[in-house]
């Protein structure tokens, strides 16, 4: 056993899709915030990072220093006050318990992005190695979507990320990077890490890891890893193509038991075959225009209907969960008797007014399309509210099973025969919990219209008729080529001229 042992874990995670206007403030960040015990007590047996250095330090009767835990998925730009004080607040706690600890353990994304920061994570990494000292272990978990490179993980001994989008092995990475830690600490592995980039970005809609032949690559590492006589843990990030930075794209991440050369060579290989598949990487799937992908499930319904097999519309191009390009094209069509659930669209105001008018009354909502620009049309809706109130709930799905999850103030609503599910703070619907906390159930619509980029599959593949990717003019778009990239090099990272 290992009661010896003293841990620090904290997290800051954020996803950041730096094009959208409206940033992600400190206000934000603390709104969701843990501190102290009150992470273990949330956090423990979930299936999430947290839950997973949670798992081993129990198990192996580690004493945990746990600091702050805060993070708020895929939205805007961190400020820099945000990444400043979750820095200094991660390394300042370090640094009072450092003669106390014997390793770090942290959770951070990869793909933060802030105006004055060009790499967050290597910002926090940097800070925290400082308070540490030299000699002790700091080991990170990350995202499959990180953005990284050789010089964001400078300061860490140890790295490792999600395998799996759907990420459904979150708590699986925290069992990985604890076990690394525990192992570190008795003195029975020495690790070391290699990182390579093969120069690759490919929309968020197609790092799904069962698309091949991405799935193939990963298969590949997987038997490499199987297959080593010594200690060997690689991943394969797909990076954030939505984080406009110098090192955004793919990475490949192979930490070994003191053997840096071979961990170089297997990174380096991986690599070379994700650089070699760019083409059939960056467009494994069709895409669909609005108006193309509903002629098209409209033509199938008219041939049989859906019976519990729903067809799922995905405006993958939403990021901030409330893109209207779809709902409208909907609304003008007319739901009749098809059954359409449009669930968790982002509109805290709407959610409110909903409310206000109560269950059972009609109301006339500015409904969706208030993140940017390019988030469609707001439209103007007479909806008939069917519940309304707080919603909160715990995940019952796969991925971050058992997390906590609250939505603000929420209403369930029929606008013109299509069920909307209005929501105050940002979720993605990805499993069936956005239906059932209402009573209802996925399958007995006909068409869902979900925003979700690849979490979603691991429900809805099976449930599914047929799911169709909607490319909307959003900051999320398929075509990677049309965003206003300012810090990738577009030459390296898109040396072909057609989408395969």
């Amino acid at each position: 056993m290992s009661a010896h042992f003293r841990i620090a874990i904290a997290s800051f995670h954020i996803e950041c899709v730096s094009f959208l206007p409206v940033p992600s403030t400190l206000a934000d960040f603390e709104d969701v915030a843990l501190r102290g015990d009150e992470i273990i007590t949330q956090l423990r047996g979930t299936n999430t990072v947290i839950g997973g250095f949670v798992d081993i330090c129990e198990a192996e009767d580690m004493a945990m220093l746990p600091i702050v835990h805060t993070a708020l998925g895929a939205v805007g730009p961190a400020t820099d006050d945000a990444v400043l004080h979750y820095a200094t607040e991660i390394a300042e706690g370090v640094r009072q318990a450092a003669d106390t600890l014997d390793g770090v353990l942290l959770f951070l994304h990869g793909a933060c992005w802030a105006p004055s920061y060009p790499d967050p994570e290597k910002f926090i990494l940097d800070r925290v190695r400082a308070a540490l000292g030299p000699d002790k272990p700091l080991m990170v978990a990350l995202d499959y979507h990180a953005n990284l490179d050789a010089d964001s993980l400078a300061s860490v001994n140890a790295a490792f990320a999600y395998r799996k989008s759907p990420h459904t092995d979150t708590g699986e990475t925290g069992r990985r990077a604890a076990r690394c830690m525990v192992r570190t600490l008795r003195g029975e592995i020495s690790p070391v890490w290699a990182i390579a980039k093969p120069g690759v970005l490919v929309p968020s809609i197609f790092s799904a890891t069962a698309l091949r032949p991405l799935a193939d690559i990963i298969e590949d590492a997987a038997s490499i890893e199987a297959s080593s006589p010594a200690y060997t843990d690689i991943t394969v990030m797909a990076g954030f193509s939505y984080a406009d930075a110098h090192n955004t794209g793919f990475s490949v991440l192979c930490v070994t038991d003191a053997d840096a050369p071979r961990a170089q060579t297997v990174a380096d290989g991986l690599s070379a075959r994700i650089h070699d598949h760019r083409q059939a990487l960056y467009r494994p799937l069709p895409v669909y225009q609005v108006d193309e992908a509903i002629d098209h499930v409209l033509a199938r319904l008219t041939q049989a209907p859906a019976n519990g097999k729903p067809y799922v519309l995905l405006e993958h191009a939403d990021r901030m969960n409330d893109s209207t390009y779809l709902l409208d094209a909907l609304l003008k069509r007319g739901a009749g008797t098809i059954r359409i659930g449009v669930p968790y669209l982002w509109d805290a105001a709407a959610a409110q007014q909903a409310s206000d008018a109560g269950a059972g009354n009609t109301v006339q909502l500015q409904l969706g399309g208030h993140s940017s620009d390019k988030a469609g049309p707001t439209l103007a809706v007479t909806a008939r509210v069917l519940w309304a109130g707080p919603k909160q709930y715990r995940v019952s799905g796969t991925y971050m099973q058992g997390m906590p999850v609250d939505l603000g103030m929420t209403a369930l609503l029929d606008i013109d025969g299509i069920s909307v599910s209005v929501v105050s703070a940002f979720a993605f619907a990805v499993d069936g919990d956005a239906f059932t906390i209402f009573g209802q159930r996925p399958e007995d619509f006909d068409i869902l219209v979900l925003r979700s980029k690849t979490h979603f599959r691991a429900f809805y593949e099976p449930l599914a008729a047929e799911i169709l990717i909607v490319d909307t003019p959003d900051y999320g778009l398929a075509e990677l080529r049309q965003l206003p990239y300012r810090h990738v090099d577009m030459q390296r990272n898109f040396p072909f001229t057609e989408p395969a």
